[in-house]
């Protein structure tokens, strides 16, 4: 899914636009015990909850595509023999009607959701008649028919009581709310919507913390692997660089890289172009050869790049570099600049003891304190 396909998705979450009937799913205590099954009408319950339901679900397509969304794919075997697959087609085919699914589904949610407190599994299916475009952008017939599910896993959490107001007797009257219910921590879209299209291999996987994968849910709900966090895959980055170039990697090159690839976002920014920006082992080659590195280290670094990521790996740039931070670290100081004026910043050698020099130019402050820089 590129970022147009997925706001059109994520317009359906409005009561207005939504073809969802009810909202399924269970309560799970802390002892991994579901005490309440859900079934939450939406056309008929107060406009409110609806409201605010469909906000909670519209929160799984949130974040940035390559961070906090990745997709997740199936092979073509998997498509045909995975029974995680059969089970994710099983509730979309049923529009959630099929019980036997539903409790299979919820069992392998708690199996491999670990938290200390209660929470909910919810469950909705929308079916989006999807229209062409007419050469002057009407809609023309419907072209598609895209029914998907979308699971939220979402933390409930206890509120301290309070004082509410009430008209009737012109009194204050304490409240208690033992489940409030919180945003997702972890959930996903099935199938994707491609080329406005359905694709039934493929997942949208949702994370709130781009730190924690949650490698026991994908494992249990797509048989797959979890995607590297982006932590970690800036840190594996960072890795095969400095495994390969050693002593080649200079403050220079570093600033040189981190240039290129924050170019390369701007580009495409400024392209509007709704395809995610990717990096893969060649963009990084390409960066590395501008930079005037020999063609055998660059080898090495691809060779690197599959051993770490995989062959045919696609990165998302701001999972690898940080184009709004420029920090330079030593064991004692830490210096922060504004990345548009990082070439502030240079390293020379003086009486044969090296150094990081800062040019000011400006005010220089200390604590808050202007100070004057002695000639």
């Amino acid at each position: 899914m590129n970022e147009r396909e997925l706001r059109e998705i994520k317009r359906r979450f409005r009561p207005e636009k939504s073809n969802i009937p009810r909202i399924v799913g269970c309560f799970v205590n802390g002892n991994r015990e579901i005490i309440h099954r859900i079934s939450q009408p939406i056309g008929s319950s107060d406009s409110v909850v609806s409201e605010k339901l469909l906000g909670v679900m519209k929160k799984v397509l949130s974040g940035s595509l390559g961070t906090n969304l990745r997709e997740m794919s199936f092979s073509t075997k998997d498509v045909t023999d995975s029974e995680r697959h059969k089970l994710l087609m099983r509730l979309r085919e049923s529009e959630l009607c099929d019980k036997e699914a539903l409790e299979t589904f919820y069992a392998a949610v708690i199996s491999s959701y670990a938290t200390d407190g209660n929470y909910v599994i919810l469950l909705a299916n929308d079916i989006y008649d999807v229209f062409s475009k007419g050469n002057e952008g009407e809609e023309a017939s419907s072209s598609e028919r895209f029914s998907y599910i979308v699971c939220a896993v979402c933390p409930l959490k206890s509120a301290p009581e309070s004082l509410s107001f009430r008209e009737s007797d012109n009194l204050f009257h304490t409240i208690s709310a033992s489940g409030l219910l919180s945003s997702p921590e972890l959930g996903f879209t099935f199938p994707l919507f491609d080329d406005r299209k359905t694709n039934i291999y493929g997942a949208l996987y949702y994370t709130r913390s781009i730190s924690d994968n949650h490698a026991e849910f994908t494992e249990a709900i797509f048989g797959k692997e979890s995607p590297m966090p982006p932590k970690q895959q800036k840190a594996a980055f960072n890795e095969c660089l400095a495994e390969v170039l050693r002593d080649e990697l200079s403050l220079e090159l570093v600033r040189s890289v981190h240039t290129q690839i924050g170019e390369l976002v701007d580009s495409h920014r400024e392209s509007h172009d709704p395809e995610p920006l990717v990096i893969t082992k060649a963009t990084v080659k390409s960066v590395l050869s501008g930079c005037g590195v020999a063609d055998e280290k660059l080898e090495k670094v691809g060779e690197r790049m599959d051993e770490v990521f995989g062959i045919g790996a696609e990165l998302a740039p701001l999972n690898i570099v940080s184009t709004k931070k420029y920090e330079l670290v030593t064991p004692n100081v830490t210096i922060k600049v504004d990345p548009e004026h990082k070439e502030l910043v240079s390293t020379h050698v003086i009486e044969g003891v090296r150094y990081i020099l800062i040019r000011a130019t400006e005010g220089v402050e200390v604590n808050g304190i202007n100070v004057k820089m002695d000639d």
